[in-house]
């Protein structure tokens, strides 16, 4: 799956893009998914926040859809915008 960074998860991740499998042999939820990217990003870039606290204020869209929801299925062939809180919102 494709995973877009936006703003704060970009400047925590290192990148604006990343491709993760997801499992096959079992569901797998957007908060899988986060738990992933926090191993796969433990250190920050210096001078940024860890990847774990970004993603704890962000916001997700699936496929370009509001995804609240942490316990939604993801597929391989999603793709999930990481959205953190911007300036004045």
């Amino acid at each position: 799956m494709l995973i877009r960074y936006f703003a704060a998860a970009r400047a925590a991740a290192g990148t604006d893009t990343e491709t993760v499998a997801v499992p096959a042999d079992r569901p797998c939820t957007r908060r899988d998914v986060e738990a992933l990217l926090v191993r796969a990003h433990p250190q920050p870039p210096p001078g940024q926040p860890p990847l774990a606290q970004v993603l704890a204020r962000s916001s997700f869209l699936l496929d370009g859809v509001a995804c609240p929801d942490p316990a939604t299925v993801l597929t391989d062939t999603s793709v999930l915008d990481v959205l953190p809180p911007f300036s004045g919102g």
